[in-house]
């Protein structure tokens, strides 16, 4: 299992919909660990929140789980990691996101006190980085439950192992007794919170199942899946028929709007007073415009225009987060992750600098990278032109854009 150290933080919860919108359910609730740090897959993100066949290897995981029957989850996180995750399982229901603790059994603690108002009677406790869970394993799993506190999905070992000493081989193993344990590890909620409160905090467990052993409860095993294979190392992430890698893509895009009276403001997906705002027929967010066709030009998939015409309605005053998402979305259709953004904001007024932290931090959450990928810039004109005349804002943006390994091209 992971190790989840090094978020030594207070314990937060925030639900993506709000807390009176989730309610009990038959269904059984479910953990997924995710704060762990997660580097040795040599991902620029850690590898839960690193794109896998086209989608970050947590929105994969919640997906599976979600198709195979769960109800509420609670996600434990790193600290900070509130508004990229946030971004990622928008479109989710009956999400809480719970700041991880100082070790793997320390976040499973509080991702499953953060349940604790629902009042579920089972619980899924899952690893992010097992993506790909078949709802068969999750069937048998609940399955068990029905005369077992704890169930876990194993595999046979089918390879000969022995122990090792001094570099030498010692003796063998009995392989037949040796089974290979996988997540999600299914749990009578009350059986699994009871074991973790009386944990020993001073003692590491492998996994979930071992923390209810310790406590006298029974663990069922249930026949688990080579699909549910852990994301570990830089070669999972790996396309299957190794085939070379692609160039990394390089876009640039442009765009311009005028300053109106009576309009809002809109830059990198922030709303700044102003005594005008941006004229256009979305929220006309002149800078995210300039990402989006970056985006676009680095996969060769036309412009905003294309993809959003003026002359459609659905688009009238429509948020331009939208159109990043949209973006972000083909490209990894493409194979392509979104490596780092460079934008410059050209204007006279508003000054950009009090708002540059803000806006990195919501371009960065849009696109699914870290702040430290995104830089905002801004300048002026020394008064000439239309943005030196206080007429409009221009931006500019240049998008590198890296080739996603493990990525499914059938769309």
């Amino acid at each position: 299992m992971d190790c989840e150290g090094g978020f030594k933080q207070l314990a937060r919860k925030h639900t993506i919909m709000p807390e009176n919108a989730l309610s009990s359910t038959d269904l059984p609730a479910a953990v997924i660990v995710a704060a762990g740090k997660g580097l040795r897959a040599g991902q620029p993100l850690p590898k839960q929140f690193s794109v896998w066949r086209g989608k970050p290897v947590l929105r994969h995981a919640v997906e599976a789980l979600r198709h195979g029957g769960t109800g509420p989850i609670a996600v434990a996180i790193p600290v900070g990691a509130e508004a990229l995750v946030g971004e990622m399982l928008a479109d989710f229901d009956d999400i809480i996101l719970q700041t991880g603790g100082e070790t793997r059994q320390d976040s499973v603690r509080l991702a499953l006190e953060a349940l604790a108002d629902l009042e579920p009677t089972h619980v899924l406790i899952h690893d992010a980085a097992r993506p790909d869970c078949p709802p068969e394993v999750i069937a048998r799993l609940v399955a068990s439950l029905e005369t077992s506190p704890g169930a876990i999905p194993v595999l046979p070992v089918v390879d000969s192992l022995v122990f090792e000493e001094g570099g030498e081989m010692a003796t063998s193993a009995p392989r037949e007794q040796l089974r290979r344990v996988q997540t999600p590890q299914a749990f009578s909620y009350e059986a699994i919170v009871s074991a973790h409160r009386g944990w020993d905090g001073d003692k590491t467990a492998g996994d979930d199942a071992q923390v209810l052993r310790a406590q006298g409860g029974a663990v069922a095993l249930v026949a688990g899946d080579e699909r549910l294979h852990k994301l570990t190392f830089a070669e999972d992430f790996m396309d299957a028929t190794n085939t070379p890698a692609k160039p990394p893509r390089i876009g640039m895009g442009y765009d311009v709007h005028r300053l109106a009276a009576g309009e809002e403001l809109w830059l990198c997906g922030i709303q700044l007073e102003h005594d005008r705002g941006l004229a256009g027929h979305s929220d006309a967010d002149v800078a995210l415009h300039a990402v989006v066709d970056a985006i676009l030009g680095a996969i060769s998939a036309g412009d905003i225009g294309q993809h959003f015409p003026p002359s459609d309605p659905q688009w009238k005053g429509a948020p331009s987060s939208a159109f990043i998402e949209h973006a972000v979305m083909l490209a990894g259709q493409a194979g392509y992750a979104i490596g780092n953004v460079d934008l410059t904001i050209i204007c006279e007024a508003p000054k950009i600098g009090p708002h540059r932290e803000p806006m990195r931090e919501r371009l960065a959450a849009l696109l699914g990278i870290q702040a430290d990928a995104v830089s905002v810039k801004a300048t002026t004109t020394e008064k000439l032109g239309f943005t030196g005349r206080g007429e409009g804002i221009a931006a500019q943006a240049v998008a590198m854009l890296i080739p996603q390994v493990g990525v499914s091209h059938d769309h």
